[in-house]
């Protein structure tokens, strides 16, 4: 039908003459989510006599049924039911949580859509700005209502969820599926990665160390948050430098092959080669997915630590695994289906790129936003915490230094993601209390100098 396989010219213009690069110029984040996708049935829709009514009913049609992640959006009427009604705060907690998981698919799909009328070059940047907006949106209301430690932990889950649990479950089962072969990638668009993932790293690292210099936390809170929001601007600044690498010097390195995107063998997977969204249509559907993406981190934030105390779990157990394993469900399933395939630079431009994407535009964002609406907050996402990223980050460097893939590499990661589970399932340390230190420094007295660090 052309309803939904050719673009609508009287709402937004001609398409025609997009380039094979327009087409094929897709991120492996919109690659990831185009393998969730699945095909919708146009024929009730085209009975009906009025063109606008049509147009409204078949985008709604593609947007919740087009999604193998549909049996999930039940959950965004249960949320609001049950914050309305007064029903149990975990079960609001739950809910939300399910119903931001097709939430933030459609997101993606709906970026990708618009893309196809903008181009490649607004396109990729309107994803690299939009494809983590679920863990951005989250973030900043999470700061509003002043629990800057459930934001850390949270973004600090989530770099850690996709360079262990994500990359790790797609070299493991790759390598499964492909016992017989040896996996191969391009190891360019994963060293650019690594490197601006160290540079983070640099940059959360030295509030920490410039905290703990100090035997008085007064001393150092003010240079701390200052020297937070300084690496904060330079983080932005070389995520800005990334994104025009990304979508201008260096395309071809980030580029998914084209095999990739037209070439699946499973017959849900949606042709790419036409939108079927308008331009107009996709501006206003991702308004109101990104309103009540909203509306669903609100209650969030707002019912943790009510489902902590329910549920016996520690904040920080939910904030860094719980969270982002479920938000992160549409990449993971992506990156596993490509590894599958023996398609690993899709699944490794998945991982690296959205940890990338968190660690230097999303973290540095908040803080500069907390800064704007007077909150402080600083980089230093304590002692734990920042060592635990840093063995992620160092791990997963040097599994991907040879360019090949084996399933006992996913296997280390996946281990290494389960202890790290482990110790924060164990941390049962409250909110706004930092880690202790003992140094065990001895003054000339002989006493002992114990330097308590609160984050």
């Amino acid at each position: 039908m052309a309803l939904l396989q050719e673009p609508w010219p009287l709402e937004h213009g001609n398409v025609k003459g997009l380039s094979k690069e327009m087409r094929h110029g897709h991120s492996a984040h919109n690659i990831s989510s185009s393998s969730l996708r699945k095909k919708s049935d146009p024929t009730l829709v085209s009975k009906l006599r009025y063109g606008l009514l049509r147009n409204l009913l078949a985008n709604l049609q593609e947007l919740i049924l087009g999604t193998k992640l549909s049996i999930l959006f039940p959950a965004i009427p249960l949320a609001i039911l049950a914050e309305c009604y007064g029903f149990g705060r975990p079960w609001v907690f739950a809910m939300s949580l399910l119903g931001l998981t097709p939430l933030a698919e459609r997101v993606s799909f709906l970026t990708e859509q618009i893309a196809y009328y903008t181009g490649p070059t607004v396109g990729g940047l309107l994803n690299a700005t939009c494809g983590n907006a679920t863990e951005l949106i989250i973030a900043i209301l999470a700061l509003r209502q002043r629990k800057i430690e459930v934001v850390k932990y949270s973004l600090l889950g989530s770099v850690i969820s996709n360079l262990l649990l994500v990359l790790g479950t797609s070299l493991f089962c790759g390598g499964i599926a492909n016992i017989s072969k040896e996996q191969k990638y391009d190891r360019k668009q994963a060293d650019v990665n690594i490197l601006l993932l160290l540079m983070a790293l640099l940059c959360y690292m030295l509030p920490l160390l410039l905290r703990i210099s100090s035997s008085s936390t007064a001393l150092t809170a003010v240079p701390t948050l200052q020297l937070s929001r300084s690496s904060s601007l330079v983080m932005l600044l070389a995520y800005i430098a990334y994104i025009v690498f990304q979508l201008v010097t260096h395309r071809r390195l980030f580029e998914a092959p084209e095999e990739s995107v037209d070439g699946d063998d499973d017959d849900d997977v949606i042709s790419e080669e036409a939108p079927v969204i308008g331009f107009w249509s996709g501006i206003a559907w991702l308004v109101g997915m990104t309103a009540i993406i909203a509306l669903l981190s609100e209650y969030l934030a707002r019912t943790i630590e009510d489902a902590s105390d329910s549920w016996g779990l520690s904040v920080s157990f939910i904030s860094v695994i719980l969270l982002p394993v479920v938000g992160n469900a549409t990449e993971h399933a992506g990156a596993v289906i490509f590894a599958f395939k023996n398609k690993l630079d899709i699944s490794l431009g998945i991982a690296l790129g959205s940890a990338t994407q968190i660690s230097m535009f999303v973290v540095p964002l908040c803080v500069i936003v907390a800064w704007i609406i007077g909150i402080k907050m600083d980089l230093n996402f304590n002692l734990l915490e920042t060592g635990t990223l840093a063995l992620a980050i160092t791990t997963t460097a040097f599994t991907l230094q040879d360019g090949t893939s084996h399933y006992l590499k996913g296997l280390a990661l996946l281990l290494c993601y389960i202890v790290i589970g482990v110790c924060f399932f164990l941390f049962k340390a409250p909110l706004n209390q930092g880690n202790v230190i003992n140094f065990g420094v001895k003054p000339a007295t002989g006493a002992v100098l114990t330097s308590q660090y609160t984050g």
